[in-house]
């Protein structure tokens, strides 16, 4: 059987449609409580370049486009197929490290203020930390709306450099798995080697000055992270 689909993925920190959303403050939301950050169930995240070396040592990364602007923008890739993660731990974090736009889930930028969707999972509940009890999860979420928000505009800039060049390209990822099952993951673009290659010096030297030769030379390695993370998924076929 062979499963074929776009990845889609909860892009940047703007809040959803009104009235779903509304404005943080310490009144309304003192008794607040907000369970911690988590990757399970999640396949393909959104990921900023200052994540990416961390998380290339762990698992491939690839461009996709908005469905809505069609603008590019970098995920981790963390399983094959919908609610599968083959790499978070028991704590729902991936050896430790939770990427941004996981740290802010529920969390958005509205304006100069932080607004929350109400209707998060993350804040359905009864358990949880008191979000203002002067603890460390208002700053991770604030450190994580930073970053995420930085991360875009250097996404989109790097992304037109390494377009300029004609570096990025689409990628054909169909895998055969041990089950029987043949996967295929389209709208996905990695690095294309061959064009890294055959830059001239000049070119080298100018996406070398603006980082986007980092970003392509990390992305274009996280390729590696396909067989391995195909193989923990036969393992756990094999355990099952």
């Amino acid at each position: 059987m062979q499963q074929s689909g776009a990845l889609a993925v909860d892009v940047g920190g703007a809040p959803p449609d009104a009235p779903a959303w509304e404005l943080l403050n310490t009144d309304t939301h003192a008794g607040l409580r907000v369970r911690p950050a988590t990757a399970a169930g999640r396949h393909f995240v959104q990921v900023v370049p200052d994540e990416c070396a961390r998380m290339a040592a762990r698992c491939p990364l690839l461009f996709t486009k908005h469905p809505e602007t069609g603008q590019f923008y970098i995920g981790a890739l963390f399983g094959f197929e919908p609610g599968e993660n083959l790499l978070v731990d028991a704590d729902g974090r991936l050896d430790g490290y939770m990427p941004h736009d996981l740290e802010r889930a529920g969390f958005f930028i509205a304006g100069d203020d932080i607004a929350i969707d109400r209707a998060h999972a993350r804040f359905a509940t009864a358990d949880g930390v008191t979000l203002f009890d002067g603890g460390s999860r208002l700053r991770q979420v604030q450190h994580a709306l930073a970053a995420i928000n930085a991360g875009i505009e250097q996404t989109r800039s790097h992304v037109a450099h390494l377009l300029r060049q004609q570096l990025i390209e689409p990628i054909d990822l169909t895998l055969s798995f041990d089950d029987g099952r043949k996967i295929t993951l389209d709208g996905l673009y990695t690095i294309s080697r061959d064009a890294l290659a055959q830059l001239g010096a000049a070119e080298v030297a100018t996406l070398h000055d603006n980082g986007a030769l980092r970003l392509a030379y990390t992305m274009a390695n996280s390729l590696d992270q396909i067989a391995l993370l195909a193989r923990r998924r036969n393992d756990r076929l094999a355990d099952a």
